[in-house]
């Protein structure tokens, strides 16, 4: 049995020096990618734009769900990924927003790089963004003021049914004053695998509440902004470690107009209509 654990030690410890690490980034439209080998960008919506080719990998290749783009946001992605490639670590990333594990004077040249991230991926099995913290609202509160919380709401109802030992921590997550967004992340394939099995029936379920194909398409992206939601409900369950970093965002920064709508949504009632 000693030999058995020094030779399951010796391949662990072969098998991290040479992690096949494969971060997807989603993207729908032409944009600069980095080129380090550990980034996969995938064109998110193909089956609904046959004729548009990017370039990249399509999301509607093997399994997929392509074609729920439109509600699902980068979850499109994430779900190609997990039926259909194979990596020791996948993570997510967006054509505007990467991870970053050491600023540098240029944004472009500090996203997180190839040899980074095995580093990281060597020490830690889940990697995520840099929490948003909220302040004065609770992530349940926010989310009400700024969409609908009866989305939450019947999200409750659906984890009550499926997995109703997750319903403690759900009303936690709820309830606490920051999170983690952006559906981003780096984890060990075991996990991802576990993470997508629990997630997926969840949103599907979902999905049955609502009349997406005639809601107001900002709105109907309610799949998406539900799952950001779920990571840190799946996380606090399995009592799961993980490593923050920072990420950064590529484009206009609207920080006042975010502002605006956020007092105009929790003082005045006015829901989001857009982003920003």
């Amino acid at each position: 049995s000693f030999l058995n654990s020094e030779f399951t030690d010796f391949t662990n410890y072969i098998s991290r020096l040479f992690m096949n690490i494969k971060i997807l980034v989603a993207a729908h439209k032409q944009c600069e990618m980095p080129q380090d080998i550990v980034y996969l960008p995938i064109q998110a919506g193909k089956a609904l734009h046959p004729d548009l080719d990017l370039g990249y990998q399509p999301d509607n290749e093997g399994e997929n769900i392509s074609e729920k783009n439109p509600y699902y946001s980068e979850l499109t992605a994430i779900y190609w990924a997990w039926k259909n490639l194979q990596a020791d670590y996948i993570g997510l990333a967006h054509y505007r927003r990467h991870f970053c594990f050491k600023r540098k004077k240029n944004d472009w040249d500090s996203i997180l790089t190839a040899d980074e991230a095995q580093a990281l991926c060597k020490k830690y099995d889940l990697i995520l963004p840099k929490m948003r913290k909220l302040y004065i609202e609770t992530v349940y509160s926010h989310y009400d003021h700024t969409f609908d919380g009866k989305q939450f709401d019947n999200t409750r109802i659906i984890i009550s049914q499926l997995c109703p030992d997750y319903l403690p921590f759900f009303d936690k997550a709820m309830q606490r004053r920051c999170e983690h967004l952006f559906n981003m992340f780096i984890m060990k394939h075991e996990l991802f695998h576990q993470y997508c099995e629990w997630m997926f029936p969840i949103l599907q379920k979902l999905e049955t509440y609502y009349d997406l194909p005639n809601m107001d398409p900002f709105q109907a992206r309610l799949i998406g902004r539900i799952s950001e939601r779920l990571l840190d409900v799946w996380v606090m369950k399995n009592q799961l470690s993980y490593k923050e970093i920072d990420y950064i965002y590529f484009g206009k920064k609207n920080f006042h107009k975010k502002v605006i709508g956020f007092v105009m949504a929790k003082f005045f009632g006015k829901k989001y209509k857009q982003s920003f």
